[in-house]
């Protein structure tokens, strides 16, 4: 009998079943749509499935990871895009914020003549 560790959960399942199936075992494993307690289940039920059942079982989880897989690449590149458009407005809000600051220096000093040096030193202090 085999053991297998997920988190904190130990399933048992026979070494046949382990040497014979072990890339579903890995599904069964992995799926978010089953409890740990479903997990066992399926271990425990695997040896008297057909062939036909383990196939489908295979197919079912599968699919499964991959539609997952398929929604998480097109959800980070939602995530970039929204990202991107973020930090452009955050980009501009900052250039907006850096033009008030130097107008009202300027606007301070009552008009003298600043030091473009200042000015440059204002604007990195941004």
């Amino acid at each position: 009998m085999a053991q297998i560790q997920k988190d904190e959960t130990t399933f048992q399942i026979t070494d046949e079943l382990q040497a014979k199936y072990p890339e579903l075992i890995q599904l069964i494993i992995a799926t978010e749509s089953m409890d740990n307690d479903e997990r066992q289940y399926w271990f425990d039920i695997m040896p008297s499935m057909t062939d036909t059942q383990i196939d489908r079982l295979y197919d079912i989880l599968e699919t499964e990871r991959k539609k997952l897989q398929e929604l998480e690449v097109k959800y980070q590149k939602e995530i970039k895009t929204l990202n991107e458009k973020h930090l452009i407005e955050w980009q501009e809000m900052q250039v907006k914020e850096g033009k008030k600051k130097v107008a009202a220096a300027k606007a301070e000093e009552g008009g003298k003549q600043e030091d473009p040096d200042e000015i440059l030193s204002m604007l990195n202090d941004l």
